[in-house]
């Protein structure tokens, strides 16, 4: 090997245990307590995390070795396990994205605009039932990887290709490929972390707003318990509404909702998810764009930028999760 394929080989190492480390982390901090009920949450960073690890571990690992071997790990017959996993953790791993932002993003209107009432995702049924018919649409779109794959090039030089029966059907799958498995789902999560953002933008607004009343209506001295106490007892002894809009009302939720710590929690995770989405949005709009080109123009350089950019989100994305549910701490503290 030269000394520009050593330096790619241990680039790929580390980017390569960087994410096993980092999703063993998530789904490990994400398993729920002996007491405690598994979470829609818990869930969705579980799903999340077996995805990308099965990219780190059957494709990622197998990759490296294959540089640093020379030749293809195993042979044909894992040329067709590798396409296989490749096509079915990146699949996985963008559907789980797309229901982590859409989740969030519900929790977040519901927290800061509903006062924490539950959402549609919080339902345990209907996210196994969207996260077992991700799996259902990534197999079958993995599936033609097991009968087209072959190993081109000598012993000392091998790479893992697809041959199609004809042009037809290789542009058909791909065009079906790329816009249900990728161009849908990253379309879903930019809408649902761009609705995050305007709510995000909207609360600290909408707080900025009422604590500057606030002080000009107590003489720059913010209402303190037994201020907001009162103020809700003679809301309630009043006959006014929960729901009735006006100054004190309003004012006595914000404080509230100030007071609250799963509201900040709600924030703080709603930042983490844009800030995924982000990273999610340069990683796998270059992915689409490079798969879009190699399938007009086929090239294994293009195919290989985009497996480590795939590989760079898988690493990248669990430690931003782990820091935004505040759980990016030794594994031994739960």
């Amino acid at each position: 090997m030269e000394s520009e394929e050593w330096i790619e080989a241990f680039v790929r190492v580390f980017m390569c245990l960087f994410g096993i480390i980092g999703n063993c982390w998530l789904g490990f901090r994400s398993l729920p307590g002996p007491q405690n009920p598994l979470r829609t949450n818990e869930l969705l960073f579980l799903n999340l995390a077996a995805s990308n690890l099965l990219t780190n571990c059957l494709v990622d690992l197998p990759d490296t070795m294959s540089d640093f071997a020379g030749e293809w790990f195993m042979g044909k017959a894992y040329c067709s396990i590798f396409l296989f996993f490749a096509d079915l953790s990146e699949t996985s791993s963008i559907f789980s994205t797309l229901f982590i932002s859409v989740f969030w993003n519900q929790k977040l209107v519901g927290s800061l605009k509903r006062g924490g009432a539950p959402v549609r995702l919080d339902n345990l049924r209907l996210v196994t039932s969207l996260l077992a018919g991700s799996w259902i649409v990534s197999v079958a779109f993995s599936v033609p990887h097991f009968f087209f794959a072959d190993l081109e090039g000598d012993n000392a030089s091998q790479e893992c290709v697809e041959y199609y029966p004809s042009e037809t059907a290789m542009v058909t799958y791909e065009t079906l490929y790329l816009t249900l498995a990728n161009a849908v789902p990253i379309a879903g999560t930019v809408f649902a972390s761009l609705q995050i953002v305007v709510t995000l933008l909207q609360h600290r607004t909408r707080v900025q707003g009422l604590s500057a009343e606030s002080h000009n209506n107590t003489g720059n001295a913010p209402p303190n318990k037994e201020t907001t106490r009162s103020t809700n007892n003679d809301q309630r002894s009043s006959g006014t509404s929960k729901n009735q809009e006006g100054p004190v009302s309003d004012l006595v939720r914000t404080h509230v909702a100030e007071r609250n710590p799963g509201s900040s929690s709600q924030v703080r995770a709603a930042k983490s998810v844009v800030a995924v989405v982000t990273v999610f949005l340069v990683c796998w709009l270059t992915h689409l764009i490079l798969r879009i080109t190699s399938s007009v123009n086929s090239s294994s350089l293009v195919m290989e930028i985009a497996s480590y950019i795939a590989a760079s989100y898988t690493s990248i994305i669990p430690y931003i999760f782990l820091y935004g549910v505040k759980k990016l701490t030794c594994f031994c503290r739960r």
